[in-house]
């Protein structure tokens, strides 16, 4: 079987990345010649959360999946809308009570299968979830036989517990990438049993600011410590993310950082 490729791009952040990604994803994949590009889609909406409008135009401009993450529900009425939007997965590891797909079987052209799904992390997060761990773990086994290949996005605060996740996923998951800290981290590599990993994939947004936010009203609310808004940033727009080449036995057999910085008007 011919080498498979994949981009996945990080944390979209406000209308500068969407602006670019609406741009330059057409273009990236044309000439990348990818067989499947993944986002994290979570702060696409005004930084914080994403809507259904926005989450079709990542699809059309070349997204075969959105995945999200801790601010899944920060917009109005996503929670209704999460459930007629496809290409769309919220992570796994929520309560089962709550609306949306847990996980997404992306078919390429030629009918090559991957699996996609995102675990929250639990060091440092807010949110009441499922052990991200045994959540993987159990997908993985109840799911096999319906992918070729799973690519498992791990949003979650601390290094530590990503790496974990890379371990304790090596061989059985084809990708193991962390999201949520807008950082993209230089530990890309391929671990012992064939997995792509980074600990982080960085962000799609301004990279003038502080994670995407305009650093004037980050820099005072360290100093002062009083609520304010953080709005976007629009200055040094970037995308940031993985690029994997993916083998034979669901093992990966290439692994690069992925960085463009975009001019946008």
């Amino acid at each position: 079987m011919p080498m498979k490729k994949l981009l996945f791009l990080g944390d979209v952040v406000g209308a500068p990345a969407r602006k670019a990604l609406a741009r330059e994803l057409p273009v990236l994949r044309a000439e990348g010649g990818f067989d499947w590009v993944v986002i994290n889609g979570e702060n696409s909406a005004g930084g914080a959360g994403i809507t259904r409008e926005i989450a079709l135009a990542l699809t059309q401009a070349g997204a075969d999946a959105v995945t999200l993450g801790d601010h899944v529900w920060d917009q109005r009425g996503f929670d209704v809308e999460i459930g007629r939007t496809p290409g769309l997965c919220r992570p796994a590891n929520l309560p089962e009570c709550c609306p949306g797909a847990r996980y997404l079987i992306v078919n390429s052209e030629d009918g090559t299968r991957l699996l996609v799904f995102t675990v929250l992390g639990r060091q440092f997060m807010r949110q009441h979830v499922a052990c991200p761990f045994a959540t993987a773990d159990r997908l993985l086994r109840e799911l096999s036989g319906e992918y070729d290949y799973a690519l498992v996005e791990v949003h979650a605060e601390a290094t530590s517990e990503k790496i974990a996740m890379g371990w304790f996923l090596d061989g059985r998951a084809s990708v193991v990438v962390g999201t949520h800290t807008h950082v993209a981290t230089a530990d890309v590599r391929i671990l012992t049993e064939g997995t792509a990993y980074q600990t982080d994939a960085g962000m799609c947004g301004a990279h003038s600011g502080v994670i995407g936010r305009e650093r004037g009203a980050v820099l005072a609310a360290f100093f002062d410590g009083m609520p304010r808004r953080f709005p976007v940033a629009d200055g040094d727009v970037r995308l940031n993310g993985l690029i994997v080449g993916l083998g034979e036995n669901g093992r990966a057999v290439e692994a690069q950082r992925f960085e463009k910085q975009c001019a946008i008007g």
